[in-house]
């Protein structure tokens, strides 16, 4: 596998975890009260608990692609 690909998958896997981040933030915002009720079918959450687990899921996403697709494509596109 060349450095050339590595780029290639990192900088593509970069755009599609923010692509996913995305349409989740915005379903979650424009939907809340759909995704709100789909998840108490299943567990009984209080709203205010609910929004934090989502918060927090969509911080740790995005701080993940971060650390493991972008900052490693940024590395290697100043190597060469």
């Amino acid at each position: 596998m060349t450095l050339e690909t590595v780029r290639a998958v990192l900088g593509w896997g970069a755009i599609l975890n923010l692509v996913f981040v995305s349409i989740w933030f915005f379903v979650f915002t424009f939907a809340h009260e759909w995704v709100f009720s789909l998840h108490t079918r299943w567990f009984d959450l209080p709203r205010a608990t609910f929004d934090a687990i989502h918060y927090a899921g969509m911080a740790w996403y995005k701080l993940c692609t971060w650390m493991f697709f972008i900052i490693p494509y940024i590395i290697l596109r100043c190597l060469i």
